[in-house]
């Protein structure tokens, strides 16, 4: 279920009548949202075929839940539920002020982070922690192309101009991830990826970034 972030989205009937006026195209695109429904039961079936194996990895490394679920913000700030493979320790939120943040703005990232399961690095570094939010593109919380999903902390840090980046769903992939991927360590380098995606989206651009996202992928470009 989605919820709305306030205090930001909810300041006021002007500013909510403002952020929906600069809804996306690719927010209403009927090809879009098939592309996504589409390429959603695809990457679950996949994900029924390798659930088991990766499940008792999980469990057998580091005893505890087999998914990690976090509030995100997606569309205009709507607050929802992202769904990921375990690749930390269970705690892993309690000890994130003891671990140094190396990267710029915000985001969170660490090379060497501590908190990362054996089991964790593998499904990180093929991506392979990512196929449960395919249940969240088929749901339409996210898609599968857009803007990397931020968190409520950092949402509520910010500017005007970060604000654009949630004018479009986020998305599985995206310019950061064909671009960079993890490697990219600046938020307002990601943002810059975000707002181009938008000016230069158009449905075949979508499968674009799709097919240069399997290359990325496979050939583990940028992933740690």
């Amino acid at each position: 279920m989605q919820s709305t972030l306030s205090p930001r989205i909810a300041d006021s009937s002007q500013s909510q009548a403002l952020k929906l006026s600069s809804l996306h195209p690719s927010v209403t695109s009927n090809f879009k949202r098939i592309l996504d429904i589409g390429g959603s039961l695809i990457g679950l079936l996949v994900l029924a075929i390798v659930f088991v194996p990766i499940a008792i990895a999980i469990k057998l490394d580091n005893p505890g839940p087999i998914f990690f679920v976090q509030k995100r913000c997606g569309l205009q700030g709507q607050v929802f539920h992202l769904v990921k493979f375990r690749s930390m320790v269970t705690n892993a939120d309690e000890l994130k002020a003891q671990i140094k943040n190396e990267a710029k703005g915000l985001i969170f990232k660490n090379r060497q982070d501590p908190r990362i399961t054996r089991v964790g690095k593998f499904l990180r570094k093929t991506s392979l922690d990512e196929l449960p939010q395919f249940w969240n593109v088929l749901m339409g919380d996210m898609s599968l192309v857009g803007t990397r999903p931020p968190t409520i902390d950092e949402v509520s840090q910010y500017s005007d101009r970060h604000w654009q980046r949630l004018n479009v769903k986020p998305g599985i992939t995206g310019e950061w991830q064909v671009n960079g991927r993890s490697a990219i360590e600046d938020f307002e380098q990601i943002v810059d990826l975000d707002l181009r995606y938008q000016s230069r989206w158009t449905p075949l651009y979508d499968l674009f970034v799709i097919f240069r996202t399997l290359y990325v992928v496979f050939a583990r470009v940028g992933a740690f």
